[in-house]
């Protein structure tokens, strides 16, 4: 399969971004920069647990509903859901209305808090898992890696849902503890240079 897509600008980029609109923008600006902020690593992993089994198109659509709902993904808020607000979900037809996912999402928020309460921020825990460049294959050839998968175990430890090692290898990649743009295209250099300059949490 082609692994380059042409944009508009006449410059190449992976090939899945050609593959509807609204993907172009999220290829350019958001997929594989580094991340260090709490509430947007924990919106994104709770937006990988929704994705399972769907595609990310549907995911990245209702994006916007899905922080409307969940309270722009304030896991201190999110702690404190009760059943009310999981039936208040359940009646929201702008998100995905799946019980366990919900119901996950809301445990991991209780989760995460004791995790920065052990661990000083989330941040600093994910970047722990931060694979070494020269172990990965070429890429977006993988759906796992051996991070992904120590990830997934241990905050299944610690009582994570809907966390399993393919979920956690999506949310890796786009947030930029891999650079998995493919050779070629004209992102995968700007991230080179983002995660060059980046900071590591708990550096």
């Amino acid at each position: 399969m082609d692994t380059i897509f042409t944009g508009p600008d006449d410059k190449p980029r992976c090939h899945w971004c050609g593959a509807a609109p609204e993907f172009l923008d999220y290829h350019d600006r958001e997929w594989g920069f580094p991340v260090d902020d709490d509430i947007r690593l924990f919106e994104k992993l709770c937006l990988e647990s929704f994705q399972s089994g769907l595609s990310w198109r549907t995911i990245l659509n209702k994006r916007e509903n899905f922080r409307a709902a969940f309270q722009g993904f304030d896991f201190d808020r999110m702690a404190r859901f009760t059943e009310k607000d999981v039936e208040r979900l359940l009646q929201d037809a702008g998100i995905i209305r799946h019980r366990g996912k919900i119901e996950a999402v809301i445990n991991n928020a209780a989760r995460v808090r004791e995790l920065i309460g052990t661990e000083g921020s989330f941040a600093a825990y994910v970047w722990r898992y931060e694979p070494d460049p020269e172990s990965l294959g070429p890429p977006q050839s993988a759906s796992t890696s051996p991070e992904s998968v120590a990830l997934a175990k241990d905050l299944k430890k610690r009582g994570w849902k809907f966390v399993g090692p393919t979920t956690v290898f999506a949310f890796l990649q786009s947030m930029g503890l891999i650079n998995d743009h493919v050779e070629g295209c004209v992102i995968r250099a700007e991230v080179a240079r983002a995660r060059d300059a980046f900071i590591r949490p708990g550096a």
